[in-house]
């Protein structure tokens, strides 16, 4: 088997192993050995065919790095809030407890909420949702929103 064929077989290996695992990273080394396999073609020697392989496969991983930087904003406070479905949604409080948090049903599901002004007492009653917090939901009560 000559080296062009081993560099294929390396590739469709990463490929496969990329493809169980779900990690981009193995996707940049098989890059490398494609490269690789096609220098083979052009009569490089086997020095000459790893040295273009680690070259291409450590740009590829940079270039990654460097596009998935420049696509990372952090959304600010107001859009992440937008794009929230549940905010408005209404939840009933059995009551709270003493840490200032409190157990509600909400879609199916129980949540951890917490009052959004830590000045207003705590009662129990309908609240709605004004935001979420990790994965907290912070209540304020319809009575203090009907009066606006």
């Amino acid at each position: 088997m000559d080296n062009a064929t081993l560099w294929w077989i390396a590739a469709a290996l990463l490929v496969g192993a990329e493809l169980l695992s779900g990690t981009f990273f193995l996707l940049m080394l098989s890059l490398g050995a494609m490269t690789a396999a096609l220098l083979t073609y052009l009569g490089l020697p086997v020095s000459g065919q790893i040295a273009g392989a680690a070259i291409v496969s450590s740009l590829a991983v940079l270039l990654w790095f460097v596009l998935r930087g420049r696509r990372k904003t952090a959304p600010t406070r107001a859009n992440a809030t937008r794009n929230k479905l549940d905010i408005g949604g209404t939840v009933a409080v059995e009551h709270w407890q003493p840490d200032g948090t409190a157990q509600v049903a909400y879609r199916g599901a129980p949540w951890t909420a917490i009052a959004a002004d830590s000045a207003t007492p705590l009662q129990a009653g309908q609240h709605r949702v004004v935001d979420i917090l990790n994965n907290r939901l912070v209540l304020e009560p319809l009575d203090s929103t009907r009066s606006t």
